[in-house]
């Protein structure tokens, strides 16, 4: 199957000079093992850093060295006129794309070789939308393995946490490190910009592809290695700040994406007293988060109807599927 790589980038200018070479390697593999068509895709969202430096560099010294003209991988590089955030920014990646699967890589993160390959055998399902890769997760000094997500709906929210690594069923696959089928990308309208900056755009979407009867799955042979702590976001936002926007985002992914009757009463009658414990505490944070995601009620009400025209499944079939061991 063909390929498109799109990689976001916003002042990723050291990690592009680090991880971009593995990229393209990994990506040379798969065209010569497979024979398809594959392309690499750099989306710059407005970098303030020499990131248009290092790329143009980095392409023209390719064109020197390249022997063979035509077995050249293609890389495109698209600039952003201002920083329009992650899912603008993957969005407009994944349009410009000519391949039948877009593999979503995070400038931080550096694949293996052989990765693609099982990625992307998964497709011959016509019926999978997402599949996502083992994060060697670099925390701390420690290697954490993440990519699976579990979760489970509880007094209005969905809360979701890092599932083991045995298993290849996900709630999620993780937007900076997974392949996606673009047509059904399409259908479902790709990452919803109301996340915008960040955070919870990933399980967003693949929750609607759930709830629309797609599969998602992980695979535990596709291997990357996941610098979390030098990321663009930790880099740009205090922690404070980040943590405002994953509450709002939990409240905004909530009240778009809950069907069933119970989920919607429990989010009905939890509401207030979240609210009443985020006061007594001083949870700033919680509170935040709320009035943020209730001034955009309008917009995630529009969301929430647009997305319920595909939806097939409860919330709590999804759930189940999750908790329910496919290997």
């Amino acid at each position: 199957m063909n390929v498109s790589i799109v990689i976001p980038n916003y002042n990723g200018e050291r990690l592009l000079k680090k991880n971009l070479p593995q990229v393209l390697e990994a990506a040379e593999f798969y065209q010569e093992k497979t024979g398809s068509k594959i392309e690499v895709i750099i989306v710059d969202d407005g970098s303030t850093d020499f990131s248009e430096s290092v790329i143009s560099n980095f392409l023209a010294e390719r064109d020197l060295a390249s022997q063979d003209k035509s077995q050249k991988l293609e890389i495109i590089f698209l600039q952003n006129e201002k920083n329009l955030g992650f899912a603008s920014t993957v969005n407009r990646g994944v349009k410009e794309s000519k391949g039948v699967i877009v593999v979503l890589l995070n400038t931080d993160v550096a694949p293996e070789e052989n990765f693609l390959i099982p990625l992307i055998d998964h497709f011959k399902d016509p019926q999978v939308f997402a599949v996502g890769c083992m994060d060697k997760s670099v925390e701390g000094g420690k290697e954490i393995l993440r990519g699976r997500g579990i979760g489970f709906w509880k007094r209005g929210f969905l809360i979701h946490s890092r599932g083991g690594v045995n298993k290849n069923n996900t709630l999620w696959v993780n937007g900076g490190s997974g392949a996606f089928k673009k047509n059904i990308w399409e259908k479902l309208g790709g990452l919803n910009t109301i996340y915008s900056p960040f955070y919870w755009e990933d399980i967003d979407l693949s929750y609607r592809a759930l709830k629309s009867g797609y599969k998602i799955f992980f695979e535990p042979k596709s291997v990357v290695v996941h610098e979390h702590s030098i990321g663009a976001i930790k880099s740009k936002y205090s922690v404070s700040e980040i943590k405002k926007i994953a509450y709002r985002n939990q409240f905004i992914f909530s009240w778009i994406n809950a069907t069933d009757i119970d989920i919607l009463f429990s989010q009905f009658v939890w509401l207030p007293y979240h609210l009443l414990k985020a006061i007594s505490k001083v949870d700033l944070y919680l509170l935040s988060g709320f009035f943020r995601a209730f001034i955009l009620f309008p917009e995630i009400i529009k969301s929430k109807f647009k997305a319920r025209v595909l939806f097939i499944k409860k919330d709590s079939d999804v759930i189940a599927s999750v908790n329910e061991a496919i290997f």
